[in-house]
C-alpha cells in the first residue's frame, strides 16, 4: 500500500529521490564520481563525494525537479545525461528553453501537475529563489512547493539554491509547509565574491522560524569543496536558537519518511 506521506532518499549533494503516492521525483541530479573537476573561466568546482545510489540503479523517474541547469554542482554531466529518461523536467523558464525536450519552465507561483497512480494530482508550484545577494545574483533559480490537491495542507517545500530573503518568506506565508528541504552549506566561490550563495546556518534558523510547523531537512551542504559551513555548524546554530529538535538529517542512501508529525 502506498504511503500518504513522502519519503526522501538523499543520494548526495542536492540530489534526492522523493517518492510520494507512487510518484518518483529526483531533485537536482548529480551523479558524477568524486574527484571530478569542473573548470570555468575564473574558478573550478570540485566534487568530493560520489553518489550513494548510481544513476543506473534508479527507478523510472516521473519528474526531475531542477532548481537550475547552469551550475554543475546542481546538474553535472551524468545528471544531464539522465534528463531524457524522466517523464517530465520542471525548472526555470530560462533552463527549459536551454534544455528543450520534456523540460517545462515555472515562474514563481506558476503550477505544473503530475497524476499519481491512485488518481491524485500532485501540484508542483514554482517558488521564488535568489542565488546570492541582490547585487550579485548568480542567475535564475527556482524552488518547488509540492502538495496533492486532496491534501493541500501537507506541503513539501524544496528551496533550491537560494539565500534567505523576502521571496522565501512569501513561501511560508502562502503554504502550509510540513517539511522544508533547505539547500544549505553557505556555498562560497571566492572568484565571484565573498558572500554566501546558499543558506547559511543562521539563515536556515530564520527560515525555520518562518516555517514554524515544518521539520527542516538540510541538503546540499556536503560533497563539494565550495561549502563554507558544515553539518556541525548547522547543528550548533539550531541548538543555540532552541530549534535543534526541528532538524532531521537524512542518512545518505537510506529512505527517510517525511511529515511524521507536525513540528511544534
Amino acid at each position: 500500500m502506498q504511503s500518504s506521506t513522502p519519503s526522501l532518499t538523499h543520494i548526495g549533494g542536492p540530489t534526492a529521490l522523493i517518492e510520494w503516492r507512487g510518484l518518483r521525483m529526483l531533485t537536482d541530479p548529480t551523479f558524477d564520481p568524486a574527484g571530478t573537476a569542473y573548470p570555468a573561466a575564473t574558478y573550478t568546482l570540485r566534487k568530493t563525494r560520489s553518489p550513494a545510489v548510481p544513476a543506473a540503479s534508479l527507478p523510472v523517474i516521473d519528474a526531475v525537479l531542477l532548481s537550475h541547469d547552469h551550475h554543475l554542482d546542481n546538474l553535472d554531466h551524468a545528471g544531464r545525461a539522465l534528463l531524457g529518461d524522466a517523464r517530465a523536467v520542471f525548472t526555470t523558464t530560462a533552463g527549459a528553453e536551454r534544455l528543450g525536450g520534456s523540460a517545462r519552465g515555472l515562474e514563481a507561483w506558476e503550477e505544473g501537475e503530475l497524476r499519481a497512480s491512485d488518481g491524485g494530482v500532485l501540484r508542483i508550484t514554482g517558488t521564488p529563489a535568489r542565488h546570492g545577494p541582490a547585487h550579485a545574483d548568480r542567475g535564475p533559480v527556482t524552488g518547488f512547493a509540492l502538495a496533492f490537491g486532496d491534501a493541500p495542507e501537507d506541503v513539501l517545500y524544496i528551496s533550491g539554491d537560494t539565500v534567505w530573503y523576502e521571496g522565501v518568506r512569501q513561501v511560508s506565508e502562502r503554504f502550509s509547509v510540513r517539511t522544508a528541504v533547505l539547500f544549505m552549506g553557505a556555498a562560497r566561490v571566492q572568484a565571484v565574491g565573498p558572500w554566501a550563495l546558499t543558506f547559511t546556518a543562521e539563515e536556515g534558523v530564520e527560515a525555520a522560524r518562518a516555517f514554524a510547523h515544518a521539520e527542516i531537512v538540510p541538503l546540499h551542504c556536503e560533497g563539494w569543496e565550495h561549502f563554507s559551513e558544515s553539518a556541525a555548524d548547522i547543528d550548533r546554530a539550531f541548538e543555540r536558537a532552541g530549534l535543534g529538535a526541528r532538524l532531521r538529517w537524512p542518512t545518505t542512501g537510506e529512505p527517510m519518511r517525511l511529515m511524521r508529525a507536525r513540528a511544534r
